[in-house]
């Protein structure tokens, strides 16, 4: 049986556009660009997980408001039990601390940008909206 982990990710709008990061080079799934997130860690909420999170990687604080999108992927060797929150940015300047780089992205430009597949449903939904 394949482990499941949990995973939130940001949507952060600013005048149209959304916050996507890019993994780093040596991550799994290097380089593809996703919503700023990550695991959840035992005892946590999803709103705590995603608050650490943004201030790990990027040095960032944010409110995290309404769940936004929720889905189920499988990759290979393990489930993604993904959840995105609407946030938004309270505080700080980004960095680079733990993303390769970061773009801010209208809804019609995320298509020039390669995601995981968790990833892209996640898109997909929130674009039908």
């Amino acid at each position: 049986m394949r482990p499941k982990i949990r995973v939130v990710g940001a949507m952060i709008e600013r005048e149209g556009r959304y916050l996507i990061t890019q993994r780093p080079p040596k991550a799994s799934l290097p380089l593809l660009w996703e919503f700023p997130g990550g695991r959840v860690e035992p005892g946590e909420t999803d709103p705590e997980a995603l608050a650490r999170e943004l201030r790990e990687e990027m040095g960032i604080a944010v409110e995290v408001g309404e769940r936004a999108v929720h889905v189920e992927h499988t990759y290979e060797q393990y489930e993604i039990d993904f959840c995105v929150y609407r946030c938004r940015l309270v505080g700080g300047e980004i960095q680079h601390l733990r993303v390769h780089d970061h773009r801010w992205v209208r809804p019609d430009e995320l298509d020039d940008y390669e995601f995981p597949a968790a990833d892209e449903k996640t898109i997909a939904k929130l674009l039908d909206l």
